[in-house]
C-alpha cells in the first residue's frame, strides 16, 4: 500500500477545500471498500481525510413527512430503524442485502453510494481497463463479464454499481444533499451515477471535494408496501447478479402508482421509467406485468456468457410485482415491521 497522509475532518467546509486542492485525496468513511482498494493497489490517494466525526450522523424526520439520513449512518443502523422499516422497508431489506453483519456495521450510507465496481478487471491493476485508465481498453467485453451490464453499457465499459441500498434509494426517488466549495446543491440518486459512455472513469457528477453529506427521503405513501429482491449466487455476502427494489399501489384491480428500480444489470442503478410509464392504469396481472418488463429490457445487449440476466430479471420483476398485487397478508410479510425476513434477524449497530 502506498504512504499517505492522514486527517480527520472537524468540520465539512474544511474537509472540502483540503479534497478539492488535492486530486488524489479521498474521503474516508467506514472504508470497507476503498481500504480495500487501496491494498489491491487499485486506489493510491495521497491523503485520506476521515468524515466520520462529521455532524452527518443522525436519521431526522422532516416536516414534508420525510427522512433525512446522515451520510455518516451506518447501514446497519439505518436498516434496523423504526421509521426505515415500515414506511420504506425496501430500503431497509436492500440493506440487509447487502455484505455481512460486520460490514454493515462498518459501512456508511455516503460510502454505500460511493463504493466503486467490483468488475475483476478494475480489482487488478495488472490488466487492463478504462475504468481505472482511460484508453487501455475493456477486456472484459471478450473475457469474464457474467456479472457485468446488460443495460446501458458502452464499447469503453460494461461495468455494473455493486451498491443494493442505491437501488432501493433509485426507486424512492431520494435526493442526495452535497456540500461543495461553492454552496450546496441536491442531486437525484438517480442522477448521482453516469453511465460509461466514453468516460467510464467517472463514476458519479460528484466534481473533486464534493461531499454527500445527507440523503432526503420524501413522503411516499406506496412505499409502505415495498420490497426488495436479490439474485445471487450464495446466500450470504455476495452481490447481485440482479436485483428488484418494487412498490406498488393496486385500486380496483388496476396500477396507481408504481415504481421500479433494477440493480446488477447496469453501471447504476437503473430506474425502470419505461415499464412504470407502461403499468400506469393497467390491470395488475403477471401479463401486464411481463409485458412492462419487455419494453423496458427491449434494449438490452447481453454479452456472451451475461445473457441470462434477462429472462433471470424479467422473471424476478414479474414475481415480485404479482406478490405485491396480492392482498396483505399478516403484518411481516413484507413490510419489516418485525416479521419474517428473508435475509435473517436484523442486525444491530
Amino acid at each position: 500500500m502506498k504512504p499517505f497522509r492522514y486527517e480527520r475532518a472537524t468540520e465539512a467546509g474544511a474537509a472540502v477545500t483540503a479534497l478539492g486542492s488535492s486530486p488524489h485525496a479521498r474521503y474516508l468513511g467506514g472504508g470497507t471498500n476503498l481500504v480495500d482498494l487501496m491494498k489491491l493497489g487499485v486506489e493510491q490517494p495521497d491523503l485520506l481525510v476521515d468524515v466520520t466525526a462529521l455532524p452527518h450522523t443522525a436519521i431526522e424526520h422532516t416536516s414534508a413527512g420525510g427522512l433525512l439520513v446522515g451520510a455518516a449512518v451506518r447501514n446497519s443502523e439505518l436498516a434496523a430503524d423504526h421509521a426505515v422499516r415500515t414506511r420504506y422497508p425496501v430500503l431497509s431489506q436492500a440493506l440487509l442485502a447487502g455484505a455481512s453483519g460486520q460490514l454493515r456495521n462498518a459501512a456508511t450510507v455516503g460510502g454505500n453510494l460511493l463504493q466503486r465496481t467490483r468488475c475483476p478487471y478494475f480489482q487488478d491493476p495488472g490488466k487492463p481497463c478504462n475504468k481505472r485508465e482511460p484508453g487501455t481498453g475493456c477486456p472484459a467485453r471478450e473475457g469474464v463479464h457474467r456479472e457485468l451490464a446488460v443495460l446501458g453499457a458502452s464499447p469503453s465499459c460494461v461495468a455494473t454499481h455493486p451498491s443494493d441500498m442505491a437501488v432501493a434509494l433509485a426507486a424512492l426517488d431520494a435526493g442526495v444533499h452535497v456540500l461543495t466549495r461553492s454552496g450546496t446543491r441536491t442531486v437525484p440518486v438517480t442522477e448521482l451515477h453516469r453511465l460509461p459512455g466514453g468516460s467510464p472513469e467517472r463514476d458519479t457528477v460528484l466534481a473533486p471535494g464534493d461531499l454527500i453529506t445527507h440523503v432526503e427521503l420524501g413522503a411516499v405513501p406506496e412505499a409502505a408496501d415495498s420490497v426488495y429482491r436479490k439474485v445471487r449466487d450464495r446466500a450470504s455476502y455476495s452481490f447481485a447478479l440482479v436485483s428488484v427494489a418494487a412498490a406498488l399501489l393496486v385500486d380496483g384491480g388496476y396500477v396507481r402508482r408504481v415504481r421500479l428500480a433494477f440493480g446488477g444489470v447496469a453501471a447504476r442503478p437503473w430506474r425502470a421509467r419505461t415499464a412504470e410509464e407502461r403499468l400506469l392504469g393497467a390491470p395488475a396481472t403477471a401479463e401486464s406485468f411481463a409485458r412492462a418488463v419487455d419494453a423496458e429490457l427491449a434494449p438490452a445487449e447481453p454479452l456472451r456468457d451475461n445473457a441470462f440476466k434477462v429472462p433471470l430479471l424479467r422473471s424476478l420483476t414479474v414475481r415480485t410485482l404479482t406478490e405485491l398485487a396480492e392482498p396483505a397478508e399478516p403484518a411481516g410479510r413484507r413490510t419489516g415491521d418485525g416479521g419474517p425476513h428473508p435475509e435473517g434477524p436484523w442486525e444491530t449497530p
